[in-house]
């Protein structure tokens, strides 16, 4: 690997240890081998490096929430678009929720620093805009490339919305947390009354 690479992993690994706000420069440097003035030269600043690193594990998570993506056993089987499909989807990323807790904690931490961070706050919202085009496959089967604005729009901010809520729940007492079955009947009584309305 290259400089380049070995900050980032070196990044991504202080992130999961000390979180955004008390990782260093200096931290990133000895994690990964490097020095200091090759922050600056491949990512411009430390923060900018964070949020590179931070939406690197966020991208690794999509890979959990639909294991047959990688063409491996587990994926979402049920007909896209449909109720069984959702309930899929959402046990897959339900049961990711353990290997990927540092990550969604590192989330909300930014969630709540946002105010006091407004570079970095900008950056990630940039990046929102690719997670909801990322989500939103895994339920419809229609491939990110192919997908319009009009349904990343909709679609795709209804499942953000959706994962960032059931994401808290899971964090603050798994044991009482909403499941994927909860979910879909929620959904299917939602429909059902929105067409008797």
């Amino acid at each position: 690997m290259g400089h380049r690479e070995d900050l980032l992993e070196g990044a991504r690994r202080c992130l999961l240890q000390k979180g955004f706000v008390r990782t260093t420069a200096r931290d990133i440097v000895k994690e990964s081998g490097t020095n200091l003035a090759s922050i600056g030269y491949h990512y411009g600043s430390k923060d900018a490096l964070l949020v590179q690193a931070y939406v690197s594990l966020i991208e690794g998570l999509g890979d959990s929430f639909d294991p047959g993506r990688g063409g491996t056993e587990g994926g979402a089987t049920a007909p896209p678009g449909s109720l069984e499909r959702f309930q899929e989807v959402w046990a897959n990323i339900i049961r990711s929720v353990p290997a990927s807790r540092g990550i969604w904690l590192l989330s909300f931490e930014l969630i709540l620093q946002g105010d006091r961070l407004p570079e970095v706050r900008k950056l990630l919202a940039a990046a929102q805009e690719e997670g909801r085009s990322g989500i939103v496959p895994l339920f419809n089967g229609v491939p990110e490339e192919e997908l319009d604005k009009d349904t990343v729009d909709t679609e795709g901010r209804f499942y953000q919305t959706l994962l960032n809520g059931l994401m808290v729940q899971w964090l603050f007492d798994p044991g009482t947390a909403t499941d994927a079955a909860q979910l879909t009947e929620g959904l299917r009584r939602v429909i059902e009354g929105a067409g008797n309305g």
